[in-house]
């Protein structure tokens, strides 16, 4: 598993890129995120190393056989900035941060 807090994109954004690569086997997924045109996609596939580092010196999984099981995006903080508009009134822009979890998985045999 690899985490990656307050990313500067909005969390339905990030989420795309995560549905990009959920249920896919790992080196495939890091080829999409490679050719990928979404500017965090970089970011992502950061995450995905990470998490793959994880599987293969904390557990002593094959990374060969791993798949990308959960991945999974939520909210995080929203920086709060505006802009004066017309009559006086004030145009708020919100800037929101997301996080991302990634768990990966090694494919059981099938008998």
């Amino acid at each position: 598993m690899a985490k990656l807090r307050m990313l500067r994109t909005s969390p339905q954004k990030l989420n795309l890129v995560a549905a990009l690569i959920r249920g896919k086997k790992v080196d495939k997924a890091l080829t999409d995120l490679t050719f990928s045109k979404k500017r965090i996609a970089e970011d992502v596939k950061k995450c995905l190393q990470s998490a793959i580092a994880n599987a293969e010196n904390n557990h002593n999984l094959d990374v060969d056989e791993l798949i990308v099981a959960e991945a999974y995006v939520g909210k995080n903080l929203q920086m709060k900035r505006g802009r004066p508009r017309a009559r006086g009134r004030y145009g708020r822009i919100v800037k929101p941060f997301s996080e991302l979890t990634i768990k990966v998985r090694q494919i059981e045999e099938q008998a």
